[in-house]
């Protein structure tokens, strides 16, 4: 198999785009029956406590999602040096990381202070064109 030749920004957008994923997996496990697939959004409704908290992370991932990959590719667009663009890629990546486990772990001030970085360096990305 050969992976195509993407830049480490364009990798960081298929993470970030799985981390939603893994906070829905994170909330169901365990907990998440065969019969509860005939409607799911019904069953995350009575969730309580981390797994709460997991599938709210899992909501928040895709609401900022949107944001991150139209900043990757207009920075892109614009010819952003590549080296800047990949930290800043992995840093808004690995700070999404970070959200999300204080998200579960009901870290709610700082989980909010490491969304609003996330946010600035997405913002920083937007702007890393040349």
């Amino acid at each position: 198999m050969n992976l195509p030749s993407l830049s480490w920004a364009y990798w960081c957008v298929l993470v970030a785009a799985l981390l939603p994923y893994l906070s829905s997996y994170i909330a169901k496990a365990g907990a998440f029956k065969p019969g509860d697939n005939r409607s799911p959004r019904q069953w995350s409704t009575h969730l309580s406590g981390w797994r709460a908290r997991a599938n709210s992370a899992q909501a928040n991932g895709f609401e900022g999602l949107p944001f991150f990959i139209g900043a990757v590719i207009i920075a892109h667009q614009l010819g952003a040096a590549q080296p800047m663009l990949d930290l800043l890629a992995a840093a808004y990546v690995l700070l999404r990381i970070v959200y999300v486990a204080l998200y579960i772990a009901d870290r709610s001030s700082l989980r909010s202070a490491v969304w609003a970085l996330a946010f600035v360096v997405n913002i920083a990305i937007l702007f890393a064109g040349r």
